[in-house]
C-alpha cells in the first residue's frame, strides 16, 4: 500500500500522514524532510543557494528513490510536488493519491506563523499578501490536485474518515 497526500502548504499532510502510517502500520515519510536529510541543509537554504529549479529536481529524484525503496508507504508530499517533473503521474501509477482540500482562509491561519520558513511565502509582508499568494498558487495547482482519486475536505479529514474513503474506493475498483 502506498498512499500519497497532496495539497497546499498547511493542509495537514504531515500530521494526517503520521496518523495514517500508524493506523496502517507502514512507514511514514515527509518528502520535504527527506530532502533536508539528504541535502544536509534546510529548504530555505536550498532555495537561496541553488534556486527553485534545483529544489524541484531534487524533489523529483528523492520522490523516485522513496517509491523504489518502499513498497508500503504513507508519504506527505510538498505542496508543489505533483506539479513538476511528471511527479503526479508517478504518484498515480504507483499508489493512491489523496488531495487534502483546505479553504484559503484556513490555510492562511495555519501557515501565517510559519511563513518565514517556507521559501515561496517568506517575503510576504502580511496576511493579505499571504492570502493573495495562496489563492494564486492554489489556482495554478488545482488542475493537478483535482486528478487525485481521493479528496478529503479539511474539516472532515481524520484518520478514520480517510480509512473509510480508501475502503470505499477499493471496493469500487
Amino acid at each position: 500500500m502506498r498512499l500519497y497526500l497532496i495539497g497546499m502548504p498547511g493542509a495537514g499532510k504531515t500530521t494526517l500522514g503520521r496518523g495514517l502510517a500508524t493506523a496502517y502500520e507502514v512507514p511514514f515519510r515527509d518528502l520535504d524532510q527527506e530532502i533536508v536529510r539528504r541535502e544536509q541543509r534546510s529548504i530555505p537554504d536550498i532555495f537561496l543557494q541553488d534556486g527553485e529549479a534545483y529544489f524541484r529536481e531534487r524533489e523529483a529524484a528523492v520522490l523516485r528513490d522513496l517509491v523504489a525503496e518502499l513498497p508500503n508507504l504513507v508519504l506527505a508530499t510538498g505542496g508543489g510536488t505533483p506539479c513538476f517533473h511528471q511527479n503526479l503521474e508517478l504518484l498515480l501509477e504507483t499508489g493512491l493519491a489523496l488531495y487534502l482540500a483546505v479553504p484559503i482562509p484556513e490555510l492562511v491561519r495555519r501557515v501565517q506563523q510559519q511563513a518565514a520558513s517556507r521559501p515561496l511565502l517568506a517575503a510576504l509582508p502580511d496576511a493579505t499578501a499571504l492570502e493573495t499568494r495562496l489563492t494564486e498558487t492554489l489556482a495554478a495547482r488545482q488542475q493537478f490536485y483535482d486528478r487525485a482519486p481521493l479528496r478529503c475536505a479539511a474539516s472532515a479529514c481524520s484518520v478514520e474518515a480517510v480509512q473509510q474513503l480508501i475502503e470505499r474506493f477499493n471496493a469500487a475498483v
